[in-house]
């Protein structure tokens, strides 16, 4: 595919060679111009990690200074990202212009300061970077990981969750569905309009462990989808039959909210209009620790508050799922690193950086 600069190159060597005339010229040079701004990027210094202070990298990347090679290392990113036309950036600069495009709503003409390169090699390193560790490193987060995800570990976070008072003593983790606000789409709105939030939107499901970590993530689906149905596409029911158990073979559970159904594998809160006492009692103590689910839905979106900035989310014109998935694995990397609310609070710690991503 050819680049904007080589098909204007053409143009004016077939004008050179009297192919075309003055005014096919003139037509097809309007056709072809850049719609990017043409901003400076020669003058300034390029990137270099080791010159940024350690405030500043933790303000734009999310992480600290000798944490980000450390990343990049267990991302196994490659020393270089070549993109189609070219363009060549190294490994811990393109993910520091991923973590800084992700982490707050900005244009990429604002990060020609920081890496002194155009707006489209910005983008493309972006976007390359991105599907690199989706590619690589989806399966830790939608699939069932066994790192972190088995009997023992099951047991432990089982443990965790019932010295904080839950009623239930079987119960390794929490799941729900969170609403992603995005941009209208110009065709298929009614498919992405969530009638709840009244707004047009894509959904995922998310399973939340004690220790911080998001244990298993699906999405995206459209925003009218009910919890319970994107539960049955999902395929979590039959992973939990398969393998959520304790070391001594007795089934575990996932807690959610009244709107999934109740299976061995999955609790839910009472449902009667009128609950006697122990219910009640049961219900209370089941929501004090449920509302951890919620707290990582937050730290996402807090962290890398691109993906809440939905005037920007346009399905076709970027990769709105992917995105968010491989901020869910940035998450959890920060999490490995520095804890959050939800591991603190269950007094449980996350695993090394090293041992999640093995």
């Amino acid at each position: 595919m050819a680049s904007f600069k080589e098909i204007r190159e053409l143009l004016l060597l077939s004008f050179e060679n009297e192919t075309i005339n003055d005014e096919e010229f003139l037509l097809l040079s309007e056709q072809f111009k850049s719609k990017n701004p043409d901003f400076p990027y020669e003058n300034y210094l390029g990137f270099k990690l080791d010159d940024m202070d350690e405030s500043e990298c933790l303000a734009e990347f999310r992480f600290q200074k000798r944490h980000i090679p450390l990343l990049a290392d267990v991302l196994q990113l490659p020393d270089q990202f070549l993109c189609y036309q070219r363009s060549v950036s190294s490994g811990i600069e393109g993910l520091c212009i991923l973590l800084k495009r992700l982490s707050y709503p900005c244009r990429y003409s604002d990060m020609i300061a920081c890496f002194s390169k155009p707006v489209p090699v910005l983008s493309m390193v972006s976007n390359h970077v991105l599907d690199y560790i989706y590619d690589h490193h989806s399966h830790r987060i939608l699939n069932w990981n066994q790192t972190i995800l088995s009997p023992l570990a099951l047991q432990e976070y089982s443990d965790a969750i019932s010295a904080k008072g839950a009623a239930l003593d079987n119960c390794f983790g929490f799941i729900d569905g969170t609403v992603r606000p995005i941009c209208r789409p110009g065709e298929l709105q009614r498919v992405v309009y969530n009638g709840h939030k009244r707004v047009h939107a894509l959904k995922f499901q998310c399973v939340a462990l004690p220790n911080g970590l998001i244990g298993n993530l699906y999405g995206p689906v459209e925003g009218r989808k009910h919890d319970a149905g994107m539960l049955a596409d999902s395929g979590l029911l039959g992973e939990l039959q398969r393998s959520a158990y304790s070391p001594h073979g007795r089934p575990m559970c996932l807690y959610g909210d009244p709107a999934y159904p109740l299976r061995v594998h999955l609790q839910a809160p009472f449902r009667n209009a009128v609950l006697p006492p122990p219910m009640q009692a049961f219900n209370a103590s089941m929501s004090t620790v449920r509302e951890s689910v919620e707290w990582l839905f937050n730290d996402i979106v807090n962290y890398f508050k691109f993906v809440d900035f939905k005037k920007n989310l346009k399905i076709g014109l970027s990769s709105i799922g992917k995105m968010y998935v491989v901020c869910a694995i940035l998450r959890n990397a920060l999490t490995c690193l520095y804890g959050n609310q939800t591991s603190h609070f269950f007094e449980l710690e996350p695993p090394s950086l090293e041992d999640y991503f093995s």
